[in-house]
Formats: C-alpha cells, sequence, structure tokens
C-alpha cells in the first residue's frame, strides 16, 4: 500500500496591480480637467484631514476580486485620511469606498465604456457621479436615490450635495464654484492673479511681503 501525501494549500499573497495598463489621460485638454478639479478639491478640503482625494487611482471594492476595478478620474473618500497609497483597497479602509467620482470624457471612450463605468459606481456604493465631455460641452449628474444612482436634471447649474461646489454650464465651457462662489483656477491662473496683485501692491508703495 503506498501512502499518500497531504499536500497543504498554500497561502500565496494576491497581487493587487498599481496600474490599470491605461494612460491618465488621452490629451491635453482632459488631462487639464482632471487636474482642475483634482488641485482645486484639494485646496477645498486642506484642512480636512479625513477627506482622501486622488486623481487615476485603481480602487478595488472587494478582497480578492482583482479583475474588479476602476481608476476614476477623480474621486473623493469622506472618512479616510491622506496618507500615500499605491491603490485603494477598500476592504483596508474599514470599508469605506469614494462616495464622489468624476470622468471626464476624451475621443477614446466610447458609449459602452461609459456605461460600465456606471454601473460600477451604481453597484459599489457611489453616491455622486459626475461626467463632463469638455469637447461638446456636456455635463450629466448621478445621486444615489436609494440603492441606485440616478441622473438628475442639471438644468445647467448643478450644487453637489456632497461637495457643496457649483458647476456651471451656461457658458461655452463648464466653470466650476466652490462652496463661497469662487472660481476653481488652474496653478497658472492662480499665480498670475498673485503676481499682478504684487505689482499693484508696490505701486501704492507696499511690499507684498510685508503682508505675509
Amino acid at each position: 500500500m503506498t501512502a499518500t501525501t497531504q499536500i497543504k494549500p498554500q497561502n500565496l499573497e494576491i497581487d493587487y496591480p498599481d496600474d490599470n495598463g491605461e494612460t491618465l489621460a488621452d490629451n491635453t485638454r482632459q488631462l487639464a480637467w482632471i487636474i482642475l478639479i483634482k488641485t482645486n478639491l484639494d485646496a477645498l478640503f486642506a484642512s480636512s484631514p479625513l477627506v482622501f482625494i486622488a486623481g487615476d487611482l485603481l480602487w478595488y471594492p472587494i478582497e480578492g476580486q482583482v479583475k474588479k476595478s476602476a481608476a476614476p478620474d477623480v474621486m473623493v473618500v469622506f472618512g479616510r485620511n491622506k496618507d500615500h497609497r499605491r491603490s485603494y483597497k477598500q476592504w483596508q479602509e474599514e470599508n469605506i469606498g469614494p462616495q464622489v467620482a468624476f470622468e471626464i470624457v476624451s475621443h477614446c471612450n466610447t458609449a459602452n465604456d461609459m456605461e460600465k463605468k456606471l454601473m460600477f459606481y451604481n453597484e459599489h456604493g457611489v453616491e455622486e457621479y459626475y461626467i463632463y465631455d469638455p469637447d461638446n460641452n456636456n455635463f450629466r449628474a448621478w445621486v444615489r436615490n436609494g440603492i441606485h444612482l440616478e441622473l438628475v436634471a442639471t438644468n445647467e447649474n448643478w450644487t453637489s450635495p456632497r461637495l457643496g461646489i457649483r458647476f456651471d454650464c451656461s457658458g461655452d465651457e463648464m466653470q466650476i464654484f466652490d462652496p463661497n462662489d469662487r472660481l476653481f483656477t488652474t496653478y497658472e491662473a492662480e499665480r498670475s492673479r498673485s503676481e499682478a496683485m504684487a505689482s499693484k501692491l508696490r505701486e501704492l508703495g507696499i511690499d507684498p511681503a510685508t503682508l505675509i
């Protein structure tokens, strides 16, 4: 009689990739919008230690399901710290998933791609989902109504219940305003504004450095 040797299963650590193989943006306009939203939200919640904001970070909602992931162009998570992460593994985050997700549409995104994103965010508890197509100035918003994300009528103006920011699509290009009605601006625009103010103060005989 031959003795059989029992092979004990090994607990192999699951590899959760940090990169889904996709680029952050397909064109400069899309990238500019992603950076605009991300950096201004960073500034808005800079004094809130438990608001985590990320751009193009892989989010794994369920442990062990490596293929079930998404990388929102921008995502906001209330209740989690600002520590750096290689990916967002929800089960390591007190099972708190992103409450807000943004996607900026590019020419490479198909209708099927966007439908899959909506289904994913709907399934995994996102409370607010925003899509903006800068080429067509087309803005859409979904807000969770009970267990489902529901498309809302924005009527050119919409204020996020969670973030308090306002989206205005009444012009040729969307504008976003913070809760104090200040326009989201790029770093370059803010720097130009600061330099202009400093120049004006010098004309008045005031050294800007003395005001810091």
